[in-house]
């Protein structure tokens, strides 16, 4: 039995970037395509005035950070004690919380947004059910079933579907790190978040190559960079903002002055290099907490801290009702 390619596939071409022409005030160039680290939490970091909720949020990602803001101080205590017990357990067993064991937290709780998108897919893609996903189910699951020879007989534009399955392959198999054709997980979020792996940056790399390299001499030419924001139409005069991002490419993407983009320098605009947010909260949570200045963290040092980690809505009450009572 043949199918035709499915509404996946369009929904990966959404994924992808397709783009029509945008508008004059869409923005700096690649805004679709530059993958920035998304803030630890958008509220202010002010422990200074007993506001932790920055605190909160880095450390359990803002949807858990509101379900214990729902907890008594004793239930919000007890369950940081069992998220204590899973970051050592997560390290290295051995009765302590580390500056890596506590940045690892932080960063897969914020990560937990990924996780749960490919959690929400995965029974599309792990068809026979066995709890890994083969390349043959996640090709037929992207792009239909066909028999050997005949892919894409049947739709229009067959090369271009030919060459994104031909992508999506090498994509695959960069992600599967262990190269037996199954995806865990983990290897299934990298193939579809590879931006978020430090071992796909340069799968992310050449596909962005691939995409504005239109006379393949693998460099993105200033032209190459424009035409993918913008393309006029004939007798249109060039807008003002195009040549504020010629001068972007001549003056802060192009890095070694060549007039073009190799692949390094594209990696540095696709993939800038950022601050580790995670390092610095852990940072923060540790010389906070570390009352003995050992340089790591005893289950006692975090829960007798517990309010900057987590909080609790009864707690914050009953400071708003002693800051009152202090008022009057």
């Amino acid at each position: 039995m043949m199918w035709r390619p499915s509404l996946l596939l369009l929904m990966l071409l959404l994924r992808r970037g397709a783009q029509g022409k945008p508008s004059p005030d869409a923005g700096p160039h690649g805004q679709g395509r530059v993958h920035q680290a998304a803030p630890l939490s958008e509220a202010p970091h002010d422990d200074a005035h007993g506001n932790f909720q920055y605190d909160h949020e880095a450390f359990l990602g803002q949807e858990v950070a509101k379900e214990f803001d729902q907890l008594s101080p004793e239930e919000s205590r007890a369950r940081l004690g069992r998220i204590v017990d899973r970051m050592d357990r997560a390290g290295d067993g051995d009765g302590w919380v580390s500056l890596a064991e506590l940045r690892a937290w932080i960063a897969h709780t914020q990560q937990r947004h990924i996780r749960d998108s490919v959690s929400a897919a995965w029974s599309t893609y792990d068809t026979d059910r066995d709890g890994r996903v083969g390349w043959e189910e996640l090709r037929n699951a992207t792009y239909g079933h066909y028999a050997p020879g005949e892919e894409f007989h049947d739709v229009e534009d067959a090369e271009t579907y030919k060459k994104m399955l031909a992508r999506d392959e090498r994509r695959f198999r960069v992600a599967d790190q262990n190269g037996d054709s199954m995806a865990t997980r983990e290897e299934l979020t990298a193939f579809l978040h590879p931006e978020e792996f430090p071992h796909m940056r340069d799968i992310v790399i050449a596909e962005t190559l691939e995409d504005l390299d239109k006379n393949k001499d693998g460099y993105v030419q200033v032209d190459e960079y424009i035409a993918d924001l913008y393309s006029a139409e004939p007798g249109e005069e060039e807008p003002a903002w195009v040549q504020t991002e010629r001068e972007q490419f001549r003056d802060f993407r192009d890095l070694n002055k060549d007039g073009r983009l190799d692949g390094s320098e594209v990696g540095h605009w696709v993939l800038p290099p950022a601050q580790d947010q995670p390092l610095v909260e852990a940072n923060h949570l540790l010389h906070e907490s570390d009352t003995d200045k050992d340089g790591r963290l005893s289950k006692a040092e975090i829960l007798s801290n517990w309010n900057m980690f987590v909080g609790s809505q009864a707690t914050n009450y009953g400071e708003d009702l002693t800051r009152h009572h202090d008022e009057l």
